[in-house]
């Protein structure tokens, strides 16, 4: 007899038990286990062991008063290193102003990025770790990446080693390149594992990213559609009625929580979420309809612990995207401004000949 799992808005989920013990099952022996990611060659888990040892509790230190303050930055990090690496890889391109000298649309500028928020954080823990570690010692990309652990750590996530030794990258992508390789909140799932699949992940690795939107706030622009002009069928009801009344209109200027349940706390709620029709965005939810991840999904809902595991090896390996090692790019000296910009600005103050450089 089918097991008939019941849609409580708000409430626990009510699940069939042997049933999803034996997908559970049936996951692992397909290899959903947990293994360690190789490292790209110029990356090492004790870069820094020599040169900067007391790296990671600094910005360990600093990130739990940050978080302390605005728990909403975590997940605003956590996008930073993301967007970062689904464009021209982890290089810290993004942290990139653009320049009075070369192309002022930088890697922020396009839509998708525009309500990121967290630079000045990062900004300043490479002042705090040039400070202690002396200028040039570490770059802003692998800042970036410790910081992207550290919120997940700091909302209740799984503790993991970072790969380091990445450089800073000298550009920044295009606002076109940025839109071709960010995922869309509006795309159906076979899009988005068409698109993945692309920079070299699998289905389960996809559902596992997606499990960052445990934590963090999304705009109406980014749902709307599935409220106006006609509800989407694959949403709640009564959670629909709420997202109404969040945005009165497709455009409204307002955000809600991505996990309902949970929602600056980094879990495995957001996936619970899916399975009663109340994940936010459409790439979400889709995850739950589209029969390739459902039952990942599912997986994920009953066992936080292999969410974890999988979560936790997607990054890493999301991290070592096309990045830059050894005499490859830089170290930036402000993670905002090329290290040839700054000698620029600087030349100009003090009335020099720049073309030189």
């Amino acid at each position: 007899m089918a097991c008939k799992i019941t849609i409580v808005p708000f409430h626990t989920l009510a699940l069939c038990v042997s049933v999803l013990a034996v997908m559970v099952m049936l996951l692992h022996m397909q290899g959903v286990e947990a293994q360690q990611q190789p490292l790209v060659k110029g990356l090492s888990w004790k870069y820094y062991e020599s040169s900067c040892p007391k790296l990671e509790s600094i910005i360990r230190k600093q990130m739990e008063k940050v978080i302390k303050k605005d728990v909403g930055l975590a997940a605003a990090l956590l996008r930073v290193h993301f967007h970062d690496c689904f464009v021209q890889g982890c290089d810290g391109s993004l942290l990139l102003d653009g320049s009075s000298s070369g192309p002022v649309d930088s890697e922020k500028t396009a839509i998708p990025n525009l309500s990121l928020r967290g630079f000045d954080v990062i900004e300043d823990l490479r002042k705090r770790v040039h400070k202690q570690c002396g200028a040039g010692s570490v770059s802003c990309s692998d800042i970036t990446a410790i910081v992207a652990r550290d919120t997940i750590v700091l909302t209740g996530g799984p503790e993991y080693s970072v790969p380091l030794g990445r450089r800073d990258g000298l550009s920044f992508a295009t606002r076109n390149a940025t839109l071709a390789n960010l995922p869309s909140p509006f795309v159906p799932t076979d899009t988005l594992l068409t698109n993945l699949a692309a920079k070299n992940f699998d289905a389960t690795e996809v559902v596992a990213l997606s499990g960052a939107h445990t934590i963090g706030v999304v705009h109406c622009s980014s749902f709307g559609q599935r409220l106006y002009p006609t509800q989407d069928t694959t949403m709640d009801q009564t959670f629909a009625k709420t997202l109404k009344g969040v945005c009165p209109t497709a455009n409204t200027n307002a955000t809600t929580f991505l996990d309902l349940r949970s929602e600056n706390v980094f879990d495995n709620k957001f996936y619970v979420d899916l399975m009663n029709k109340q994940g936010v965005m459409t790439s979400d939810q889709d995850l739950y309809t589209d029969k390739r991840t459902r039952d990942i999904v599912t997986s994920f809902a009953v066992n936080q612990t292999l969410f974890f595991e999988k979560f936790v090896d997607v990054m890493v390996k999301m991290g070592q995207m096309q990045v830059l090692t050894g005499t490859q790019g830089e170290i930036r000296n402000t993670c905002s401004k090329r290290n040839s910009d700054n000698l620029v600005i600087s030349n100009v103050v003090e009335g020099h000949d720049t073309e030189s450089f």
